[in-house]
């Protein structure tokens, strides 16, 4: 074996632990499961695929694994790579065809954003798949450096401290999301990626938009990381230990009905909206 194929073997090793420790962590695959693995054609999703893949033949539960790609009709898309691929592997799979990428050229005005939209559409589609097919858990390629971005686009744009759970229920109740590569580097997946040579796929899509606010947390997250190396690893670990109480969000905590035990309490509208008792007061000072 040569130096490199060890490395990479090596590297598989430590990707494949920590994938397994984040579905042991968050209970992501159950015995008897039919996880549906979304393919994009992207080094994620076959990291996640390969990965998966291993785990199934060492865990001591049984549970079934379903590639399924989305053809979203885009120009130039070489529809027979990902079929070739799974079945060289003997993987059972599916290719949904539907022409999203017509949809969100039509919709989204030149130079805008599409990233939404097309996940949109793709997610309904996955989605309406599932659930035809009694699929019970949805596998999905996003990363530990995904699941950060996500946290500082909503934090920098939207005001929300939010992030992607490692596993989720879909907002119609109907599914479960789950998330294996949660605990891994986005690093270490393009280094395993190259050294598998797995035929990667472009998105040609959204790829053609270099100004994406995702690149630029991305670029910023990168820049972190070479000033302070672990500084994503740090983030990503708290938010794995919030403290709701630290925070400023009354739906998250009863700041409310917080009071010293035993201590008298005044009722809110004494303390703040008797005005003709501060106007007492104020007319006894100096």
């Amino acid at each position: 074996m040569s130096e490199t194929s060890a490395t990479v073997r090596r590297l598989g090793a430590r990707l494949r632990g920590l994938a397994g420790k984040a579905i042991e962590d968050y209970r992501m695959i159950e015995a008897g499961d039919r996880v549906m693995v979304c393919l994009s054609g992207g080094k994620d999703s076959y990291t996640m695929l390969d990965l998966l893949r291993s785990l199934q033949r060492s865990a001591p539960l049984q549970f079934e694994l379903i590639a399924v790609n989305l053809d979203q009709k885009q120009p130039g898309f070489p529809a027979q790579v990902l079929p070739d691929y799974l079945r060289s592997l003997g993987v059972r799979y599916h290719v949904i065809e539907q022409d999203t990428y017509r949809v969100v050229k039509r919709v989204i005005p030149q130079g805008r954003t599409m990233c939404s939209l097309c996940s949109r559409l793709r997610r309904g589609a996955l989605y309406h798949y599932a659930a035809e097919h009694r699929i019970s858990k949805i596998a999905l390629g996003h990363h530990r450096d995904d699941i950060v971005e996500t946290l500082f686009l909503n934090l920098f744009n939207a005001g929300r401290l939010k992030a992607m759970a490692p596993k989720l229920r879909s907002q119609d109740g109907r599914h479960i999301v789950i998330r294996p590569l949660a605990y891994i580097a986005e690093r270490d997946i393009a280094r395993y990626a190259r050294g598998m040579q797995f035929p990667l796929i472009p998105c040609t899509l959204c790829g053609s938009q270099p100004n994406l606010q995702r690149t630029a947390i991305k670029r910023m997250l990168a820049a972190w990381e070479r000033e302070h190396p672990g500084r994503v690893q740090s983030i990503f670990s708290a938010l794995q230990h919030v403290e709701p109480g630290t925070l400023a969000d009354p739906r998250q905590f009863d700041f409310a009905h917080l009071a010293v035990p035993g201590a008298g309490r005044v009722p809110a509208a004494a303390a703040f909206s008797n005005d003709a008792e501060d106007e007492s007061l104020a007319e006894q000072l100096p």
